[in-house]
């Protein structure tokens, strides 16, 4: 019996932590829309969770930047000047470009600024 409470609160917690993880993923998605407005037809718009996650729970680089912090925009501005994927464009460049930041493989057509 006691074996059997533990498996119980065990799959409850693992439920919480789960569903706590993807509330936070919405409320970034969300934030992230009504900062930036990006436009439909982008890769940016079409990525959703992708902007800030590989797959699953793993973040790319983009997200790991936001880690750990709170979902606000300032936190979201405070990193639009970094290079997160180092393809040579920072983040707000490549926002505004519809491509994704987090993605070396996904860049603004042209060269990057120097």
């Amino acid at each position: 019996m006691r074996r059997r409470i533990t498996t119980i609160i065990a799959i409850i917690a693992a439920v919480a932590l789960l569903s706590s993880v993807a509330m936070a993923t919405i409320a970034w998605q969300k934030l992230f829309n009504e900062t930036y407005k990006p436009n439909a037809d982008t890769a940016l718009a079409k990525a959703k969770c992708q902007i800030c996650h590989v797959k699953g729970a793993e973040l790319n680089v983009y997200g790991k930047a936001l880690d750990r912090k709170p979902a606000t925009a300032a936190t979201l501005k405070a990193v639009e000047k970094l290079d997160s994927d180092k393809d040579g464009f920072s983040n707000i460049e490549e926002i505004k470009a519809g491509t994704l930041p987090g993605d070396p493989k996904s860049k603004p057509a042209g060269k990057p600024k120097k």
